[in-house]
């Protein structure tokens, strides 16, 4: 029942880092910009993986996809690649977690399910680190630029769509640890309980192999012929 309830709570842990990952891929804000006026902010720039876009003080945005998939700066190549890849690890994890959990009736045996939720922990846990790597990666760039002196274009700070797939980036290793947690778990006390059955055998075996042991010396019975002819013997003198 324990091992069940661990089981169901990673599930909800990597489910939600699951669901924050797949939300900061079309999130607008990755990186922000403003432009200050003496009174308000005339203009906001912002930036994700797909668009650029600039929004005035009346709240009109004009925004400008990236012309060419070719044409893109080698980061955003790799974070397009490792978001995709995270949002597709964390989609097959969450198949392999409603195989595998004790909850649910499909699966097969006990160990097939747990080898079931073994690869369901893998697959968050490799989702996790992409998400994580693509949102570090592309931090990195910001910060970089930002605190360069010799940088003359417009420097952006870091967007919401950041903290949010760091935060899902989370969730999710620490769900997938859980999930190979619970498996080792399991493992263990079926190991414990087999090894105690197979001493048991032995013991019980040792046992039967002593009292059937061929050096111990075997008593036959007295030989009753022997005994009546003695007797009558005795009785004739």
């Amino acid at each position: 029942m324990g091992n069940m309830a661990t089981e169901i709570v990673a599930f909800l842990l990597t489910i939600s880092g699951w669901i924050l990952i797949s939300s900061t891929l079309p999130t607008d804000y990755w990186k922000v910009s403003s432009v200050d006026g003496t009174v308000i902010t005339t203009a906001t720039f912002w930036s994700n993986l797909w668009k650029t876009c600039v929004t005035d003080s009346t709240g009109v945005s004009n925004c400008k996809d990236f012309p060419s998939m070719l044409a893109l700066d080698a980061y955003i190549q790799v974070c397009r690649g490792l978001m995709i890849s995270a949002v597709c690890l964390g989609f097959f994890g969450a198949i392999l977690a409603l195989v595998g959990m004790k909850c649910t009736k499909i699966g097969g045996s006990e160990t097939t399910k747990a080898r079931i939720t073994c690869m369901c922990g893998l697959h968050f846990i490799l989702s996790g680190i992409c998400s994580m790597t693509a949102c570090s990666l592309y931090a990195h760039r910001i910060t970089s630029e930002f605190f360069d002196p010799l940088f003359v274009k417009q420097k952006f700070e870091l967007g919401a769509a950041l903290f949010i797939g760091w935060a899902g980036s989370v969730l999710s290793i620490l769900g997938g640890f859980i999930f190979c947690f619970s498996m080792t778990e399991g493992f263990s006390i079926r190991e414990y309980s087999y090894n105690g059955t197979t001493s048991f055998i032995s013991t019980q075996t040792k046992i039967t192999k002593m009292g059937r042991n061929p050096e111990t010396p075997q008593k036959h019975p007295p030989d009753q012929s022997f005994s009546g002819r003695q007797f009558g013997r005795n009785a004739y003198v």
